[in-house]
Parts: structure tokens; sequence; C-alpha cells
């Protein structure tokens, strides 16, 4: 069953076409993944899922649970049952972790806190008093930011590079908490131009140029990694290194 159905989807930032005629059926309860090289699309994609600030005016339908969410708010889309955890995940000066976690839960409840920060592999002793500022590391607020999804138990969670500033110890732990996520009913929507990523879903997009060129079966989608493109209609040629576009 398709959670999120998106159809002939097009979006025009500054004149220029960003995404064209994008189809995609998310599925229920499964880890799906969108893949492509730098500037194909794929995190233009996912902030028009959640309707960010200038991501809203867009031809084509975005339709969750068998509704159409186009003129929906990001807050609204949020309630709905959607979160966005960023590449970057942002800093909040002042505001201690504890209280982050727990700001899209509905329980107000420190041991919900302590116990989603051990899932996200974070000591809550060191944690929770401290502020989402500068003082962490890329890695220890991505895993704070995954502890806030675990208490907020989205319907669907887009991710946007997980594995972005993270060493193997904690992507190894990052990928526990996307299973613990998806045995718990959640449907996940990894955003990435890594194959280790691409590894842990089960069916992929691939993305190019603002387009759909191919989906399928992770299996399938691996060739493009591996042999760095798969024929497309772009007019560009990769670089020697396969990963970005003229």
């Amino acid at each position: 069953m398709g959670i999120l159905e998106i159809k002939n989807l097009g979006l025009t930032l500054n004149g220029k076409q960003i995404l064209q005629n994008v189809n995609m059926d998310i599925w229920e309860g499964r880890v799906h993944a969108i893949v492509g090289p730098n500037g194909a699309g794929k995190s233009t994609l996912a902030s028009t899922i959640m309707g960010l600030e200038g991501y809203r005016s867009v031809k084509g339908k975005i339709v969750f649970k068998g509704s159409e969410i186009n003129d929906l708010s990001t807050d609204e889309r949020a309630r709905k049952g959607i979160s966005f955890g960023w590449q970057e995940p942002a800093r909040y000066e002042g505001l201690l972790v504890k209280d982050f976690v727990l700001a899209s839960s509905k329980k107000k409840d420190e041991k919900i806190a302590e116990k989603a920060l051990l899932q996200a592999g974070l000591e809550p002793s060191k944690y929770m008093t401290r502020a989402v500022d500068k003082t962490l590391s890329g890695g220890e607020r991505k895993k704070i930011e995954l502890a806030s999804i675990i208490t907020m138990n989205p319907d669907l969670i887009m991710l946007d590079e997980p594995d972005s500033g993270i060493d193997v110890a904690s992507l190894e732990k990052i990928f526990e908490v996307i299973k613990f996520l998806k045995d718990n009913g959640a449907t996940i929507l990894l955003i990435t131009h890594s194959l280790t990523v691409l590894r842990q879903a089960e069916h992929a997009f691939l993305m190019c140029n603002g387009e759909l060129i191919e989906k399928g079966k992770s299996e399938k989608i691996i060739s493009y990694f591996e042999n760095n493109c798969l024929p497309c209609p772009h007019k560009n040629i990769p670089n020697e290194r396969g990963v970005e576009y003229d």
C-alpha cells in the first residue's frame, strides 16, 4: 500500500526547472532510498514533500495517506505524520537536548527522552542537560535528531544523507535506529548517494537532473554506483569520479 504518492511533480525555482514530472509510490512499512549524483534534485524533492518554505509552489500532486497535502504547511504535514532529518542538523542556542528530544512528543516525560537517546547511541546522563549548540559534533546532533524522531513516532521519516559527517561506528548505530523505526511501523525514505546507505533500503529510485530515470529493488539500482551511471537521457557526461555533473 502506498503511504505517499508523488504524481507528475514539477518545481521551478528562480526561473529554473528543478523537478520534472516525478512520479513515485512509497510503500508503507518499507525502507526506500532516493539516490543520484549531487545536484540531481534528491534533497529538493524531500524539501518539497515536507513543504518547506520556498518549495510549495509545485505542479502535480503530493498525496499522503490518501489525502492531497499540496496546500498544507510544514507544521500541518508534520502533524499528519511526516518527519524530515536534515543532512546538517540545526543548532539551537540555549535549548537543552532533553527539551529538543521531547519537543514533538505527546508525552513530556524525561524517561522517554532518556530511552530515545540510548536507542540513538548516546548516554543520557552526558547529554540531557547539554545545549543543542556548536559544542556538539555533527554526529552527536544527528543522533539527537534521531532521538527526537523516535519520540515523535511519525509515519513517514525522510533522512537526508544520514551518513554525512558520521564515523563507521555511529553509522552502524543509525542503521540500527532505522531498523528499529521500521520494525515499529514507520516508513523510511533515505536521501543518499552512498552505496552503504543504499544497501539498507529494500526499494530505490534513481534521480538525475530533476527527473526519475529508474526505480526498482535496491540491487537493481546498485549498478549505478558500480558502473558510475546507468543509461539516461541526461545530456551531460559524468566527471571522472562519476558523482557530479557539469
